[in-house]
């Protein structure tokens, strides 16, 4: 594949390797490789050939080296549902309908829905692991554990909290653990229907920004403390992370400095990618 596309006159954005852009005839197209899936975009400057001309051209090539298919309009990609409304100039990304299949395969879509993710002041242990789980107590443990892992990497970033808790103790959970892991289900059955609508209507719609915090010696069983930041464009989340730091800190300032450098990694990475969508690098604040 990077072959074709070099032969083809793309290069990769920045840091990112596996998107690629190239401007012909005036038009700028943007493609994304996820192993064997495409997405391709084209946005239109001062032109000599009609946008969809060159667009169908390119897309023709590749089909005809790759024997891929053509989806049609983008709708569905890796599990998630976009949502355009070109009168509000607006794109939404969902996992309504796997979130709902999560609820209903572990028996949580008839059940009393909660208003948070986790109970306050809730914190998980070792001590409460159970160091001989039974077969099927562990395999529904992990699974809804991985469920979740999905929602969060890809649309949820208000279950990266305790998706992170609960991931802590895949080997040998317990009951204390299943009891958070599934409010968890209870919280996601009230927010199933939840997206993210990216619009140009922000006030600042090209500025990169977003809130890092640290909890100092969060972790119970090791003493780490513990890092959580987002990171925004257009008023809107476009990547965020909620892990354990590495190292021991000795103080409250420690953590946060820790935390502050891993955020600022992301946004260094996010801007060296964002410049190639015509985004200046003084816009990444």
């Amino acid at each position: 594949m990077r072959a074709f596309l070099e032969r083809e006159g793309y290069e990769t954005l920045g840091f990112e390797k596996s998107m690629w852009r190239v401007v012909i005839d005036g038009h700028r197209i943007l493609l994304g490789a996820h192993i064997d899936d495409f997405v391709i975009a084209c946005a239109n400057q001062p032109v000599h050939k009609p946008e969809e001309e060159v667009l169908n051209a390119f897309r023709k090539r590749l089909l005809e080296a790759f024997e891929g298919t053509y989806e049609g309009s983008l709708e569905h990609y890796l599990g998630s549902e976009i949502a355009h409304d070109h009168i509000a100039s607006t794109i939404s990304l969902s996992q309504k309908h796997y979130a709902k299949e999560i609820l209903r395969s572990y028996g949580f879509w008839d059940i009393l829905p909660r208003s948070t993710p986790m109970k306050p002041n809730t914190r998980l242990s070792k001590d409460d692991r159970d160091p001989n789980p039974k077969p099927d107590f562990h395999r529904r443990y992990r699974g809804i554990v991985g469920s979740l892992g999905y929602l969060v990497a890809m649309t949820r970033p208000d279950l990266s909290w305790p998706y992170f808790e609960i991931s802590k103790y895949l080997q040998f959970p317990g009951i204390a653990h299943v009891e958070v892991a599934e409010h968890v289900l209870q919280y996601l059955r009230d927010t199933w229907h939840e997206s993210i609508t990216y619009t140009r209507g922000s006030r600042n719609p090209n500025e990169l920004w977003g809130w890092l915090d640290a909890d100092w010696a969060g972790d119970t069983d090791t003493r780490c403390s513990h890092t959580g930041y987002i990171l925004m464009m257009s008023d809107r989340p476009i990547f965020w992370k909620s892990h354990r730091q590495d190292n021991v800190s000795l103080s409250t300032s420690e953590a946060e400095f820790v935390a502050a450098s891993q955020a600022g990694q992301e946004a260094l990475y996010l801007c060296g990618t964002l410049k190639y969508f015509r985004l200046s690098a003084t816009e990444c604040n």
